[in-house]
């Protein structure tokens, strides 16, 4: 009898650390797959990093947000038209506003939480849940 009471909690404490590892690997996984749809997907950082003087992203500061949008052509006068682009990692003040729920929902309807739409050139994207949750996972890891 005594084995077995050595042998349950060892039992059970591998499991636990089973579970824990593979909860690991599935957040991994998740902000993986959020990684993929920001920067190949989205291309989020075209807007969102700013340039070098040489034109080349700034990686030092990947999705900070750009001070100036300058992307040619406005086109027609009545399209309102973003000055700046967001900061979109967990460190920018849009978090503190938005909080998760704000960001996921915002990828899922294109509306902020006051229930507007960003200014363009912003796109109206419209994800499925589980990739506004992946894309949210990973913005939320960026310092």
């Amino acid at each position: 009898m005594k084995t077995f009471g050595l042998i349950l909690p060892t039992l059970c404490a591998g499991v636990i650390a089973v579970a824990g590892t593979s909860s690991l690997r599935a957040q991994s996984a998740n902000i993986e797959r959020g990684r993929y749809i920001v920067d190949q997907v989205g291309a989020c950082g075209y807007c969102h990093t700013p340039r070098l003087a040489n034109g080349e992203p700034d990686k030092a500061n990947y999705l900070k947000g750009m001070k100036k949008l300058d992307m040619g052509p406005i086109g027609a006068p009545t399209i309102k038209r973003a000055d700046h682009s967001q900061d979109l990692t967990s460190t920018s003040k849009m978090w503190e506003r938005w909080g998760d729920k704000g960001v996921v929902t915002f990828l899922e309807t294109a509306k902020n939480p006051k229930g507007h739409h960003a200014d363009a050139p912003m796109p109206r994207y419209q994800m499925k849940a589980e990739d506004a949750e992946a894309v949210t996972a990973y913005l939320k890891s960026l310092k």
